[in-house]
């Protein structure tokens, strides 16, 4: 597809190296890995990750979602996952461009259309799916707009309307009208979410997440596990553990300070609770930090 090929040579200007990178465009993202990674600890937002070349894994809960270059995933609600760069080379690096999703915006344009309602039913929280050449397209014009400052504020939006105009008409369209619903069920575990995001580091309460979310704990445990594909107690362990093996790989703090940090008051629990997640305790990889410092100093990419 010609307009991957150009969106490529944009996006390699654009990234100096193995990161992810904020642009002069509020929302937009561009990520790139010269190389295959380890396993890394992430957390999704609500967003568009179009794959221009290279190839990544991503495991939420215990379901396993791939994609690579001339695909896109959507991402309804944040979900703590665990990301891996696949297929890279300095070559032919692994790029994405990633657009987080405003829920204002989707709803103003679902107002414009008239577009049918999205119904009670909650699907999983990512999906993926096939860039057909509208999409390219209009991501590569996106893009280029980065390298015309003058005309970026004034364009981009229009462009931006038109990406999710695009997205609405695909085979995502219900999923993302659930985002802009503003009280509906994806609103209500969003609710949920936030607080679990929010108060991560204290034990876990079920009757502070129904509060939150304005829901019955039998209709949010349903709910809440359909989206995100966990429980609210695996989400709230998952965040967890998540930022736990950030504070080891990334900023190599000892198994022991990086447990107490995100709440754990049982260094045995913790070891426990970690192995089960991530394959090893948490001491393996508190090794490889100390193996690794330059390899893993820079945080993974968020798609």
């Amino acid at each position: 597809m010609d307009s991957l090929n150009r969106l490529s040579d944009i996006l390699m200007a654009h990234t100096p190296g193995s990161g992810t990178f904020e642009t002069a465009y509020p929302r937009l993202y561009l990520i790139r890995s010269d190389q295959p990674t380890e396993p890394m600890p992430t957390h999704y937002v609500a967003a568009a990750c179009v794959m221009v070349q290279g190839a990544k894994e991503v495991m939420v809960g215990n379901h396993l979602y791939a994609y690579k270059g001339g695909q896109y995933l959507t991402v309804s609600v944040d979900v703590p996952a665990t990301g891996q760069v696949t297929v890279a080379s300095p070559e032919k690096p692994y790029l994405c461009l990633m657009l987080t999703l405003d829920a204002a915006l989707l709803g103003d344009l679902i107002l414009g259309l008239n577009a049918p309602s999205s119904g009670e039913m909650l699907e999983a929280s990512l999906r993926v799916d096939e860039v057909d050449e509208r999409l390219a397209d209009a991501c590569l014009r996106l893009a280029g707009l980065l390298d015309r400052p003058r005309d970026l504020a004034m364009l981009a939006p229009l462009v931006e309307r038109e990406i999710l105009y695009l997205l609405l008409q695909g085979e995502q369209g219900r999923r993302l009208r659930q985002i802009a619903a503003s009280d509906g069920r994806l609103t209500r575990v969003n609710r949920a979410i936030r607080w679990l995001k929010d108060n991560y580091s204290r034990p876990f309460r079920m009757s502070a997440l129904t509060e939150a979310a304005s829901m019955s704990a039998s209709s949010l445990h349903a709910h809440f596990k359909a989206v995100t594909l966990m429980s609210p107690l695996q989400y709230h362990k998952q965040l967890r553990l998540q930022e736990a093996r950030q504070l080891i790989l990334v900023h190599g703090l000892d198994a022991a300070n990086a447990g107490h940090s995100v709440g754990y008051d049982s260094p045995s629990q913790f070891s426990r609770e970690y192995k089960r997640l991530f394959g090893a305790p948490p001491i393996r990889d508190a090794g490889l930090w100390a193996q690794n410092r330059e390899r893993f100093a820079v945080t993974e990419a968020v798609s």
